[in-house]
């Protein structure tokens, strides 16, 4: 199977859990997380016309997709791993959407390096679901709190939110509870679910899934 195959094979799988969902699959974005795998190996998917992509690092984003972006167009690059505030400059030069926003010194240095720059990627708040020490993210019952903050001190427009579960754990709980927070503050987009349970996601409300493994194959986490 060739990763556009496998591309291919995850659209379908995609569409058919929304419409097993009573959604329409137009509503639900797949982003293709190509983490640690290079331009040459992610350019058969551009080539397929997908353009929606996620990265976890900064610095390997923006070496390797500024050679990209010059080769094709409409790309839209999402930031779905944790960010830390010295590299808010970049993150903002690099990316069109922030996902892991999670605490009060990153959206105070987002909503300074937006000022400086005008250059407005849209943002996601992170929530760490199961409060897991040594994993990024507001806590969930802090979030209410932490939305607010970012809304109402930092004047950040607010997308949505973004979850990773544990993964020893049932996603789908971890789901629900995103999907709860989302309504309570009034955010109609929610990314959630992975290689693994994104048609769970789908079952409890995913505007965008992160699918990696399922299209890429497996990483070499040596590189």
């Amino acid at each position: 199977m060739t990763i556009t195959d496998r591309l291919n094979a995850t659209k379908t799988a995609l569409a058919r859990a929304a419409v097993d969902s009573n959604r329409d699959p137009k509503d639900i974005t797949l982003i293709c997380v190509t983490k640690t795998f290079s331009a040459e190996e992610i350019a058969p998917l551009l080539e397929a016309g997908h353009r929606i992509f996620g990265e976890n690092r900064v610095q390997e984003a923006s070496g390797k997709w500024s050679g990209l972006r010059a080769h094709y167009s409409n790309i839209e690059l999402h930031l779905i791993g944790p960010l830390q505030s010295n590299k808010t400059r970049e993150a903002v030069e690099t990316f069109d959407v922030i996902q892991s926003l999670d605490r009060e010194k990153l959206a105070s240095a987002i909503a300074e390096e937006m000022s400086r720059s005008k250059r407005y990627p849209k943002l996601f708040v992170q929530i760490n679901t199961g409060a897991e020490p040594q994993k990024a993210g507001a806590l969930p019952q802090e979030a209410d709190n932490f939305i607010k903050i970012c809304q109402e001190i930092y004047k950040l427009k607010i997308e949505g939110l973004m979850c990773v579960p544990p993964v020893n754990e049932q996603a789908a709980p971890h789901f629900a509870l995103l999907a709860e927070i989302a309504r309570r503050n009034n955010l109609a987009q929610l990314s959630m679910g992975m290689s693994s349970d994104f048609e769970v996601a789908i079952q409890l409300g995913a505007t965008f899934v992160r699918v990696g493994s399922k299209i890429m194959g497996q990483r070499d986490y040596l590189t």
